[in-house]
């Protein structure tokens, strides 16, 4: 996980406070007077020193004609007149003295932002561990001490992925307006406080103010706020019960979405609106692989929200001011208090129940149930989703468990064996989604039927239902389209959204019937999954006003993507929704945009190799992939791009070769293995294409295609034998589909 793209990196640049440009914003020292105990509590918080000016009361690290070597580069760290300098590889990889505008974050680390041109702010990847030196601290480090990237490499400090306007101002300032001018590329970013005040949270305060002022905060909605804040509510143990529960229901998700904004994995949606879900403002990425393990567990840097809406506690309508103080951030109590006040401690913080001696690292509830994982070399954060360890699945999917995190020596076997030897028996290990989404991603749909009971399952937290829901819509199955209509009328804005998402192997004009009513949904990211989902849709076939919704629709996602066309990612997507628009010069230039800020972006070449073959320009398609395979040597999607245009073009040797190679790294899903077992049947080896096929079977043992293709192969090589076998499979699979029946009969055997 060296390439984690950092979401944490630094804070603001070139600020402006005027009132004109941040309206009703007052400042946090305004709230002081009338909330002093929560202003001197925020004071000194990581969001209030989550970045700031460089000065010598703010700057942590050495600066003392210190130096740092990392890929043949040495950087170096001084003082100057007051100010704070560092002299590294620039943006064309010499030597160059960048100043120190602003230091970002405290502990257990903090970064330095150095203003390049086009309004850009950048990280250093050269950060100061400012733990103590006792904990190995007090030192330079780099971000991705495991790589060697240089200038060229768009982790580079001075490449996209570094930048504060687009990857870090939005989380670690007030009132961000980023600014984005994509015919120049370049940024006029404001903000209206450099740290994380009380507005970033709360929103705009003027009206609050001004209420207060003519005392009638008694009787205006939110006390004047454009969003309540105050979840934690009271909560009490039910007689006989060890578990506390809520007294009121929680009635919205407002401060876990409000928290969610910054510590979420998750895309912008245009402009930020208090008291909007979530799922308005931000594209949320689902608990799916590669970002979270099969399980649900965190991988990649997940940021909280994922894992959270995961959990129990959050189902049982915790909030996340239930364990942190929302103003200094710090933990409700110390160790186990802050699980002890919703589980009895007489029962949960005892011997019984963690079999641990009484104040070891193995009796802490955090260790078990919320496993540390390291991101950034210094920084451990914890798994919010706050699981029962499950060494089981660990045995069978490589997943991690607390027990062996801390147990390193130990294997998952021994883990397993000693739970048995508490007396804990796993009864669902066989069943659990976890083994349903692993078999899935690798082409194995007999968990397709579990997936579909997940994301129907009313009692299942949404967020789990939705990455389901999605894993289902890949496969095309029946039964996931069924899923998915249903899903379509839900209130949960992540299902509507991951049900939109399920419909793409629908034919048009049933999608659009089906979607019609989700062209104005309330909720921004279900409506954008609507516009890409409708993209292709033949508005000459459409009533006016269809054609005029549909229009509005699709400026809204344009207009959304251009201002966060500042990633390459972001124009890919971009590209993506423009070519299926049919705008194919439009979604040329997107692709090759983000070729220019990124050179390595694999999907990015890929897409464009695929446009230009579409218009017959083969040559440049080819020139496309093998530049993609010089920086992915062996890539698989690359190797299977050019084995189908050499397909196309007639040059079947070359294109036998790739998708060998292709199918050969395949390891996730089944399509490049089957498609290189159809070219050879294509080209004249019907024999080796069987038994790829056959080994194909093993995997993904239900795959229709697989059957099919067996089925029909081995009846043109005269084995009606086996393909009667295949072909009684394959109706096995879908016994309502008629082209079975018939493939049977056709066979001279009767159908079931």
């Amino acid at each position: 996980m060296g390439r984690i793209v950092l979401l944490l990196l630094a804070i603001l640049a070139f600020p402006s406070t005027a009132a004109e440009q941040h309206p009703g914003f007052i400042g946090g020292d305004a709230c002081q007077g009338c909330h002093a105990q929560a202003y001197s509590d925020w004071q000194g918080s990581h969001h209030d020193l989550a970045m700031q000016a460089a000065n010598a009361q703010t700057v942590l690290g050495n600066f003392d004609n210190a130096s740092f070597t990392y890929n043949g580069i040495t950087s170096t760290f001084f003082q100057r007149d007051g100010k704070y300098f560092v002299n590294t590889d620039g943006e064309d990889g010499k030597l160059a003295e960048f100043p120190v505008e602003y230091v970002f974050g405290v502990y257990p680390l903090q970064q330095y932002l150095l203003p390049l041109t086009r309004g850009r702010l950048q990280a250093l990847s050269i950060a100061w561990d400012s733990r103590p030196a006792e904990e190995g601290g007090q030192r330079w480090f780099h971000l991705y001490p495991d790589e060697a990237i240089d200038a060229s490499d768009p982790l580079h400090w001075t490449g996209p992925y570094q930048n504060w306007n687009t990857r870090c101002a939005e989380c670690h300032s007030t009132d961000l307006q980023k600014n984005y001018h994509l015919q120049s590329n370049s940024f006029d970013t404001r903000y209206s406080e450099v740290n994380v005040s009380c507005e970033a949270c709360h929103g705009p305060g003027e009206q609050h103010r001004e209420l207060a002022g003519a005392g009638k905060l008694a009787g205006a909605d939110n006390a004047g706020f454009p969003v309540t804040l105050a979840q934690r509510a009271h909560w009490a143990f039910p007689e006989g019960e060890s578990i506390a529960r809520r007294r009121s229901a929680l009635d919205s998700n407002h401060q876990v979405d409000t928290c969610g904004r910054c510590h979420a994995r998750r895309g912008t949606l245009g402009d930020y609106h208090y008291g909007a879900s979530l799922p308005d403002t931000h594209r949320v990425t689902l608990p799916r692989w590669p970002e979270y393990y099969h399980d649900g567990q965190v991988r990649d840097e997940d940021y909280v929200y994922g894992s959270f809406l995961q959990s129990k506690m959050h189902q049982a309508g915790v909030v996340c001011s239930n364990c942190h103080e929302p103003h200094s951030l710090q933990l409700r109590a110390e160790g186990n208090g802050v699980c002890a006040q919703c589980h009895r401690a007489d029962v949960y913080d005892a011997t019984a129940h963690h079999h641990h001696p009484a104040g070891s690292t193995g009796a802490q509830c955090a260790n078990c149930h919320m496993p540390e994982t390291t991101y950034m070399v210094v920084d451990p954060r914890r798994d919010h989703s706050m699981r029962i360890p499950r060494p089981d699945l660990s045995v069978m999917l490589d997943t991690p468990n607390a027990c062996t995190t801390c147990h390193s020596e130990q294997n998952d076997e021994w883990a397993l064996e000693a739970l048995r030897d508490w007396g804990v028996q796993f009864t669902d290990t066989g069943t659990h989604p976890a083994r349903a989404f692993a078999g899935v991603a690798a082409g194995d749909t007999r968990g397709l039927p579990r997936l579909a009971e997940l994301a129907s399952d009313p009692g299942a937290a949404p967020i789990w239902r939705a990455a389901a829901m999605e894993s289902l819509g890949q496969s095309g199955d029946r039964q996931s389209l069924e899923v998915a209509r249903n899903l379509l009328t839900s209130k949960d804005p992540l299902l509507r959204a991951s049900a939109v998402n399920a419909l793409s192997s629908l034919p048009l004009p049933r999608r659009f019937q089906l979607l019609q009513p989700l062209i104005a949904d309330e909720v921004t990211s279900v409506r954008l999954a609507v516009a890409e989902q409708l993209a292709a849709v033949p508005l000459d076939q459409l009533r006016e006003p269809d054609v005029e919704a549909l229009l509005a629709l699709f400026s809204e996602y344009q207009s959304i993507a251009t201002q966060h066309a500042d990633m390459p990612g972001n124009r890919v997507q971009l590209g993506v929704f423009l070519a299926t628009r049919g705008d194919l010069p439009a979604a040329e230039a997107a692709y090759r945009g983000a070729i220019g800020m990124n050179p390595q972006l694999l999907p990015a070449r890929l897409n464009l190799a695929d446009l230009l073959r579409s218009q017959q320009r083969e040559d440049e398609a080819r020139e496309q992939l093998l530049a993609a395979l010089a920086v992915a040597p062996g890539n698989g999607p690359t190797l299977f791009a050019l084995g189908l245009l050499e397909t196309r073009v007639g040059n079947s040797e070359k294109a036998l070769d790739y998708l060998g190679q292709a199918a050969a790294g395949e390891t996730s899903g089944i399509r490049q293995r089957y498609v290189y077992a159809v070219a050879l049947h294509d080209l004249g080896q019907p024999s080796k294409a069987i038994i790829q096929l056959e080994k194909l079977l093993r995997q993904a043992p239900q795959s229709a295609e697989v059957l099919l293709a067996l089925a029909n192969y081995s009846a043109e090589q005269g084995n009606l034998e086996a393909a009667r076998r295949y072909a009684t499979r394959l109706q096995a699979t879908d016994p309502r589909n008629p082209a079975y029946g018939q493939l049977l009969r056709s066979l001279g055997a009767g159908s079931n």
